[in-house]
């Protein structure tokens, strides 16, 4: 029985390129298909501008009826566009490694763990990636669940960023970059990946779907993350890939953009070599996009960045000076964004600083609260430390990415950026303002980084998106877990991975997060900011409480039961920190709702 259950799944991911149409490769931007004109976003003739949510686990859910109500539920909320993962890779285990014919025609190999009594036969996958070769999964439980996202999303009349991969996916106890130890025996029973040092159930977690580590691990000799980027043998491969997955829909009007990359960059869990900079990113950037163009001709092609900025790193893609115009006769020149410098960056920065102080001072004042000195009134001094001359990690380059060099790439059709405070450092060393709040500073902070994003965007001439934001709320901070790790540092019973690199907004409490008031304000100040810089679209992160019916949330792989193990409920999406709550008039849903009309 089970080998004649194993043989038919082998039949088939065998079936390459069954279910998949030949693609016509003629322009259709006239047919729902989104373009660019003048720096924005046109569908159907007319400017396109979103507010959109993020769902990486999509095509993981259990049922059509799953991903239906997912995505009508969104669409529901006026939320226009999903950003999902079109790649979910998997990795062999012992087992499955002693031979190589077994290997090839076993796809559920790809999904055990190291008890071979227990090999789960259900669960979704796309690649299989191991020992030098991959292997494309065509069947019901592979590509054919992404071809139902894309045919339900295109009769709900919502579009799609589909990602192709992703910076992180990390493996410490394959990847040696933890001694955290985890009991072997509550492995044992459930698919949990090899090597992630949690027993959460695979794809839970959005680095839980394979990415280009992945392909380091299966292809490359130093095992460095940048080899990603620079060895030729991985990139043919990275492209084989996405040959298979752009050209089934090439046709499809759901799709608004192929994604290179969520967050690429130099660092990874997997150290990179010392040659990567800035120009590696760029280079390839310009290489896979050049191809993905060149497949799909119908279809904008994204980056997916950070955001991260270097004005003073060498150009792949300089920005040509524009020509000075004289303005007509009696009307004043139209003044055009500064350039981008550092110079520029640390005298804002000392700006706004002088700005917040004198308010500060007034409010000081207004209270009585000062120094007497001849009779007047003035503000007690306080410790305000100067802003350092150095810009930070995220506009020295050191991230690896200029992400206003790649927009600049031909073939790129609009520009990315995120937004995760909790992990990353946005400001300028020293920027942080002590006459604030941390809260305000995170906001603060949030919304200098959009601005400056759409001043960037406007200098090449592109529209650009905020692809990803969220921040931490108190109530999600147990199940917080960092892009670039696998277990949730807050969580009392799970240790603490050292790999992990956080900012605690209030460094003098032992508590993380935001209140759901302050998750609220926040959202509503950076997508306005959004909306008001000219920002074409905001895609909070993530998705949530939107598959609550009969079936669960991601595919299930130790039993046939729709019970997520760990979890007493059924059709709640994974929650890696970020899930929106609570629910009701005063939720996230309800805020991204109402903020829709911003961009209509």
């Amino acid at each position: 029985m089970r080998s004649a259950r194993l043989w038919s799944l082998a039949a088939a991911v065998l079936a390459v390129g069954a279910s998949s149409p030949a693609p016509t490769k003629t322009k259709r931007w006239d047919q729902g298909f989104v373009t660019i004109e003048n720096g924005q976003f046109i569908r159907n003739g007319e400017p396109f501008t979103f507010v959109g949510t993020n769902a990486y686990w999509l095509p993981s859910l259990n049922s059509e009826v799953d991903i239906n109500k997912t995505i009508h539920n969104i669409a529901a909320a006026g939320i226009k566009v999903i950003r999902t993962w079109a790649f979910n890779g998997g990795h062999l285990s012992p087992f499955c490694s002693l031979a190589f014919l077994i290997w090839s025609l076993c796809p559920i190999c790809a999904r055990t763990s190291a008890d071979v009594d227990t090999i789960p036969t259900n669960g979704t996958w796309f690649q299989l990636i191991q020992n030098g070769t991959t292997l494309i999964n065509n069947g019901t439980n592979g590509l054919q669940k992404l071809d139902k996202v894309v045919q339900l999303a295109e009769e709900a009349g919502v579009l799609l960023i589909l990602s192709l991969t992703n910076n992180w996916n990390p493996l410490p106890l394959i990847d040696n970059t933890t001694i955290v130890p985890v009991d072997g025996s509550s492995l044992a029973r459930r698919d949990v990946t090899l090597g992630t040092n949690n027993t959460l159930p695979r794809n839970t977690l959005s680095n839980d779907f394979g990415g280009m580590d992945a392909y380091v691990r299966g292809f490359s000799q130093n095992k460095q993350h940048d080899e990603f980027y620079l060895n030729n043998t991985i990139v043919d491969i990275f492209k084989n890939y996405t040959t298979e997955i752009v050209s089934r829909y090439v046709n499809s009007p759901a799709v608004l953009s192929w994604e290179l990359a969520n967050d690429p960059r130099c660092n990874s869990s997997i150290a990179a070599s010392p040659v990567c900079n800035t120009t590696t990113v760029t280079n390839w950037h310009a290489t896979v996009a050049a191809h993905v163009a060149s497949i799909d001709p119908n279809h904008l092609v994204s980056s997916g960045v950070h955001g991260f900025a270097c004005a003073d790193c060498s150009k792949s893609f300089p920005i040509a000076p524009k020509p000075s115009v004289s303005a007509a006769p009696g009307r004043r020149s139209k003044r055009s964004v500064k350039p981008f410098t550092n110079e520029r960056l640390l005298a804002e920065v000392k700006e706004k600083r002088k700005k917040t102080r004198e308010i500060k001072k007034r409010e000081m004042l207004s209270k009585g609260d000062g120094l007497r000195i001849r009779g007047r009134w003035i503000a007690s001094r306080q410790a305000d430390p100067s802003v350092s001359s150095s810009v930070g990690a995220a506009f020295d380059g050191s991230s690896g990415v200029d992400s206003q060099d790649i927009l600049n790439i031909p073939t790129i059709g609009f520009g990315a950026f995120q937004l995760f405070p909790d992990q990353n450092n946005y400001a300028v060393p020293g920027e942080s303002d002590p006459n604030l709040p941390a809260f305000n500073n995170t906001v603060e902070e949030g919304v200098a980084w959009i601005q400056l994003q759409a001043q960037l965007a406007q200098q090449v001439g592109k529209p650009t998106v905020l692809t990803a934001f969220g921040l931490v709320s108190n109530d999600n901070a147990p199940f917080f877990v960092p892009f670039n790790t696998t277990i949730a540092p807050f969580n009392n019973t799970v240790p603490l991975n050292s790999t992990a690199s956080l900012r605690r907004r209030d460094s003098a409490t032992t508590s993380f997060g935001v209140s759901n008031a302050e998750e609220d304000d926040a959202y509503t100040q950076w997508v306005t900011a959004a909306a008001t810089s000219g920002i074409s679209g905001a895609l909070q992160y993530q998705a949530n409480g939107l598959t609550e019916n009969d079936s669960s949330t991601v595919d299930q792989n130790n039993d046939e039961s729709s019970t997520v193990p760990n979890s007493p409920n059924t059709g709640s999406s994974p929650n890696d920190g970020y899930q929106s709550a609570p629910t009701g008039s005063d939720g996230v849903a309800s805020v991204l709702t109402s903020l829709t009309s911003l961009f209509s």
